[in-house]
């Protein structure tokens, strides 16, 4: 999908700051309701901030109901996706599998499966045996339990990217890629205009969807939202032969470490406990080692498979792991959401509706008061998300 080269239309009704699958899933459900005189800001081609992994998982196993609601309502919706809004993206119903190696994990994860399950999501706890079965590279030894679901697997986030931006296209959105943000006008309690490398646009709505970048568009608008990017690396081994069995996307839980089918091999990741915040995105295979470490005592089968690449990207991390999402006090016509903490692309098509109903003044599809901004004042409940990856 190219930019109509020359500058932007002078006023819209919704100028979205972001191209990636966070907002391109808001102009997808906007112009599917109806609202079509929409901008799409993105810094670089679409999808290339954090939604660039090439494999995201998408999952309702959460500790918070909010996020497995959220998760399993998307869930739904990318299961439909060829459908509506109408593309395949290479979606794997593999299930999710966490390691747990303590009791405390146990005895938490196994709270979670049961607000999941009265929530509908089809999860359990099962024993060593049961997952090494569901994935035979997992060793037994030191493991207590696991947490799986069946329901959940893995998508190609690019390609969600353009069925949302290819949709609302269609419905005359204008996507303009290669377009850097460089301040707003606010008057009053609103933002009147959104300037850029090509151009000014006057507007009734701006919503940030900017990722890793929220904090510097949030400052814009006057809006402080505490985000802050952190590198995370993941890498890929050659091709097997015999091709790798088909197994879940599986965590060790207690290093982060996971792996899970991409191609004919495998991808690994890890989260470096050690990584500084920062918008460097080198790969750098010195990385890896951290994962072998990880796989020796968990899937020592793994632990020296070759590689044959990697990348990096940004997490977008808040201070409890958890979105923002919501309407700013001032300016009320700034809305946001992001801060997902490395959970945006399975959250992205129940956020797209959620910003659909804030800005339609409609009562969202899920009550995401708990995720506003303003959550983190010192009197403030802080709930965070216990399953992170």
């Amino acid at each position: 999908m190219s930019s109509t080269p020359g500058p932007l239309p002078g006023t819209a009704e919704v100028v979205i700051v972001g191209g990636g699958v966070m907002g391109t899933s808001i102009a997808f459900h906007l112009a599917e309701a109806g609202i079509t005189d929409i901008v799409v800001v993105e810094r670089g081609a679409l999808g290339s901030g954090s939604s660039g992994k090439p494999i995201g998982g998408v999952r309702a196993q959460f500790s918070d109901p909010l996020n497995i609601e959220i998760g399993d309502r998307s869930l739904r919706a990318y299961r439909d996706f060829p459908r509506r809004p109408g593309a395949n993206i290479i979606l794997d119903t593999v299930g999710y599998l966490f390691l747990l190696t303590t009791e405390r994990q146990a005895a938490d994860f196994g709270i979670s499966v049961g607000i999941q399950n009265e929530l509908g999501v089809p999860s359990r706890m099962i024993g060593p045996a049961d997952a090494r079965r569901l994935c035979p590279y997992v060793s037994t030894d030191g493991l207590l339990a696991g947490a799986w679901s069946p329901a959940d697997g893995h998508a190609r986030p690019g390609l969600v990217v353009q069925g949302y931006a290819g949709a609302a296209a269609e419905a005359g959105v204008v996507i303009a890629p290669h377009t850097t943000v460089t301040g707003m006008d606010t008057t009053g309690e609103r933002v009147t205009a959104v300037h850029t490398s090509r151009g000014t646009v006057r507007c009734s709505t701006v919503v940030c969807a900017a990722g890793a970048w929220s904090a510097g568009v949030g400052r814009m608008a006057g809006v402080e939202m505490p985000v802050r990017p952190v590198r995370r690396q993941l890498a890929f081994s050659v091709p097997f032969d015999p091709p790798a069995p088909r197994i879940p996307f599986t965590i060790d839980f207690s290093s982060s470490a996971y792996f899970h089918n991409s191609d004919d091999g495998l991808l690994f990741g890890l989260a470096d406990p050690d990584e500084e915040e920062g918008f460097d995105t080198t790969w750098t295979p010195e990385w890896m080692e951290l994962f072998r470490a990880a796989a020796r005592r968990r899937a020592p089968a793994l632990a020296d498979v070759e590689i044959s690449g990697g990348w990096a990207g940004l997490y977008e991390v808040t201070p409890d792991h958890n979105a923002l999402i919501g309407r700013a006090r001032s300016p009320e016509n700034f809305l946001y959401a992001t801060g997902f903490s490395g959970h945006g692309f399975l959250q992205a098509p129940a956020v797209g509706e959620i910003v659909r109903d804030l800005h339609l003044d409609r009562t969202p599809v899920v009550d995401v008061t708990p995720l506003a901004v303003d959550r983190f004042t010192p009197s403030a409940d802080i709930r965070p998300e216990a399953h992170i990856v």
